[in-house]
């Protein structure tokens, strides 16, 4: 069983779009929530988007409700954060994590057991 990552972070000029990529260690399936955090030096990590891995529901935050989304196939064990008409505060370490409880919030950082380490996106002005 191969390990599971996260790509698709880069540099990017603002107004530009980005798509994160987070796979699940070994193929398999490893949470009932995933979700995406972001956390820039200095600052608090903020959540981002959580997907219910089985019933396929989200909930994006409001502050980027309008430019960004979240998405996952279940065939390959994936899940993608699709950003676009990005910004320069978006410029953060983007990271995926899974809980395996079922009553986990999209949004519970401390209900999450496991993480990844996180591309990193920075978007020019």
């Amino acid at each position: 069983q191969g390990e599971g990552g996260e790509w698709g972070g880069g540099l990017v000029q603002a107004g530009g779009s980005l798509t994160l990529s987070c796979s699940a260690c070994g193929g398999e399936v490893v949470g009932y929530v995933m979700s995406w955090f972001r956390k820039a030096p200095g600052k608090e990590r903020e959540f981002v988007a959580g997907i219910n891995w089985l019933e396929g529901g989200t909930w994006v935050a409001d502050s980027v409700e309008d430019r960004f989304t979240i998405s996952r196939e279940s065939a390959q064990n994936t899940l993608y954060l699709p950003m676009n008409s990005l910004k320069p505060e978006d410029t953060d370490v983007y990271t995926c994590a899974y809980s395996m409880s079922e009553g986990t919030d999209f949004d519970d950082e401390d209900g999450m057991d496991d993480w990844g380490k996180g591309p990193m996106v920075t978007v020019s002005s």
